[in-house]
């Protein structure tokens, strides 16, 4: 059996190496944090712990973390609960963004008709600022923006801050960010941001599967879209992951503190595959702005390559895995490739995306390589 070469870090990271088996205790650990016996408070304790944790590492509030058991349910709770607390009428995104957010703002407007208008973008995948400028002037109707961070497809960095920038600018309008492919890339500074609300994900900085996080600005009164429990200060009900958020935490402590050793080597290893690649496959193209390192997170490589059928699977069977899309769909070309709109690029084309982590090396992208170009 070929040995895995894993290059799908974008849809899910390994767990921290670093991270203590001692951890495993919070599995067995009885009491519930909402029940007001000794061992529901100390359950109760560790979770405030942590929060604060979390709150030091982003610079904001700890009130302002809502723990949640997905990106994908942050997505959803913010969304929905604006619609239904801060009678938003209006959703302005893009046809960039990840399914969560697109599938649930297409729900919104089946059931509470809000208008949804779709910001432009160029087919490198980046968003129109003039054109989200025009459509905030529009009108004062209550709005919610919701614009991703980093695209987890193509790796495009949105101009957080002039959007953020932007909607301070006009009345009654509201920013979201998408931010679970980022937090695990950049320095987030939510407040320089002008974020009102945003979401995260564990298993994108090498913490464990389902559990995330929702940030909701202080003083905006949002209510749970779940029933059933007031926790997370009646934000989101349901008993607490303890075991996920401690673990989310100390993953997201030891990845911040080698923060700057690990941007500095996965920047190194993603200009190494780019000149590798160049240099066995002439055929090669970028999709959005993913050969650059100033406008593309260094972790991602969207490459379009000859119609070639069956190829990650090929790949698979050669111990290489990585995705064509994102994880979260199944379709030969995502929507985030179709709204690129370059036809010329993807008729005929396989669209692979190579996703960088920490515990990828040199080696292992030379392999891939010379495999890919012998299947080529």
């Amino acid at each position: 059996m070929n040995q895995t070469i894993y290059l799908d870090n974008a849809s899910n990271t390994p767990l921290l190496k670093k991270i203590s088996a001692n951890h495993i205790k919070y599995f067995n650990q009885l009491g519930n944090p909402s029940s007001n016996h000794s061992l529901g408070l100390i359950k109760k304790f560790q979770i405030e712990k942590a929060r604060s944790k979390i709150a030091r590492i982003l610079k904001i509030k700890k009130d302002e973390i809502i723990f949640t058991a997905s990106g994908t349910e942050a997505n959803n709770l913010i969304l929905r609960s604006c619609i239904k607390s801060l009678n938003i009428k209006c959703i302005i995104t893009s046809f960039l963004e990840h399914k969560s957010v697109l599938e649930t703002v297409y729900d919104l407007y089946k059931s509470y008709n809000i208008v949804v208008k779709f910001v432009q973008n160029n087919d490198k995948g980046e968003i129109n600022l003039s054109d989200l400028k025009k459509k905030l002037k529009e009108d004062e109707m209550p709005t919610l923006v919701s614009l991703m961070y980093v695209n987890n497809e193509i790796g495009n960095i949105l101009n957080i801050k002039k959007v953020g920038k932007l909607c301070k600018k006009y009345k009654n309008k509201y920013f979201h960010s998408d931010t679970i492919q980022a937090i695990g890339c950049l320095k987030l500074n939510i407040q320089k941001f002008n974020l009102h609300f945003a979401s995260f994900s564990a298993h994108k900085f090498y913490g464990p599967q389902g559990i995330g996080f929702a940030f909701v600005k202080k003083n905006i009164n949002i209510k749970s879209f779940l029933t059933g429990g007031h926790q997370e200060q009646n934000i989101r009900a349901g008993t607490e992951n303890l075991y996920g958020i401690m673990v989310l935490t100390k993953a997201l402590e030891l990845f911040n503190k080698d923060f700057i050793k690990h941007k500095t080597y996965l920047k190194k290893l993603k200009k190494y595959c780019i000149k590798e690649l160049k240099r066995n496959i002439p055929d090669i193209k970028y999709v959005g702005m993913s050969e650059s390192l100033k406008s593309s997170i260094y972790t991602i490589i969207s490459i379009a390559l000859p119609k070639k059928e069956l190829l990650t699977f090929k790949l698979d069977m050669k111990g290489i895995i990585l995705s064509q899309s994102s994880a979260c769909v199944s379709t030969e070309y995502s929507h985030v490739i179709k709204s690129l709109r370059r036809k010329n690029l993807i008729r005929k084309k396989t669209i692979l995306r190579i996703s960088l982590g920490i515990y990828n090396n040199r080696d292992e992208l030379s392999k891939f390589i010379k495999i890919l170009k012998h299947l080529m």
